[in-house]
């Protein structure tokens, strides 16, 4: 007699998230899921969880000194057309837009270069080892689904200050007479630097159009105080959404 005993895999990684209700049109299930992300990692943070965890017995200081000269290079080889496959994720610069001749010379606004980023298969295997944690349902008092930075067309993930940005989400208009009603770009590391972003374009409960400020923080949040209710009436003291996700200022 065989006895087949089941395979125990053990979860290697985690990714938590949080359902948002779906309004694409003839979606198929109800709820999207967006990660929750607590911190954006530096060069520093990865190398020193290298040193730490990952068993590295090398200098620290030469490492994270070896990773930047590395990324510089890349940056620099990227910006000469040449593609970079570092195993795990590929990058590849782009040209957008359209020419009217063969004689039409490049335009950065007309034609933006844009880099586009692929994962490869070392990256693609990890998959099957990641475990996802759906932490419920996102405040039902509104939410920030999608910040877009329309020059680029990234999403979640940069702002650039001068720029214009588009958020996508739900009960989010800046309503109400409280001094500190607004839409504020609040910096992870000092919360009390907030910048409130002053030249809002379009302004409804699904979608603000503004131009960003400058924090002079490289990691920031969306925050956005307002006394919008759906009601008539004005909430008498603001609610303040948070973005889950983490942008950099470009």
């Amino acid at each position: 007699m065989v006895t087949k005993i089941k395979e125990v895999l053990e979860v290697l990684h985690r990714i938590r998230v949080k359902l948002f209700p779906s309004y694409l049109p003839k979606a198929l299930g109800t709820y999207l899921a967006r990660t929750i992300n607590e911190a954006v990692l530096s060069i520093n943070d990865v190398c020193a969880a290298l040193k730490h965890r990952g068993g590295f017995t090398g200098n620290y200081e030469v490492l994270t000194e070896n990773v930047r000269q590395f990324f510089d290079e890349m940056a620099y080889q990227l910006c000469d057309g040449f593609a970079v496959n570092t195993g795990y994720f590929s990058i590849h610069p782009n040209i957008g837009g359209t020419f009217d001749s063969v004689k039409e010379t490049h335009n950065h606004k007309k034609q933006p270069i844009t880099f586009r980023f692929r994962a490869r298969s070392k990256l693609k295997r990890l998959i099957e080892d990641i475990e996802v944690l759906v932490e419920g349902l996102a405040d039902n008092n509104g939410w920030i689904d999608v910040f877009i930075n329309a020059e680029s067309d990234e999403s979640n993930s940069i702002f650039v200050p001068g720029e214009l940005f588009v958020i996508h989400g739900s009960r989010i208009k800046i309503k109400g007479d409280d001094p500190d009603v607004g839409l504020y770009f609040v910096p992870v590391d000092n919360p009390a630097a907030a910048v409130k972003a002053t030249r809002i374009a379009e302004n409804t409960s699904s979608k603000i159009i503004g131009i960003a400020p400058q924090t002079g923080y490289s990691q920031n949040r969306v925050e956005i105080r307002t006394q919008y209710s759906p009601g008539s009436a004005l909430l008498k003291e603001p609610r303040i959404i948070t973005s889950t996700f983490i942008l950099e200022e470009a």
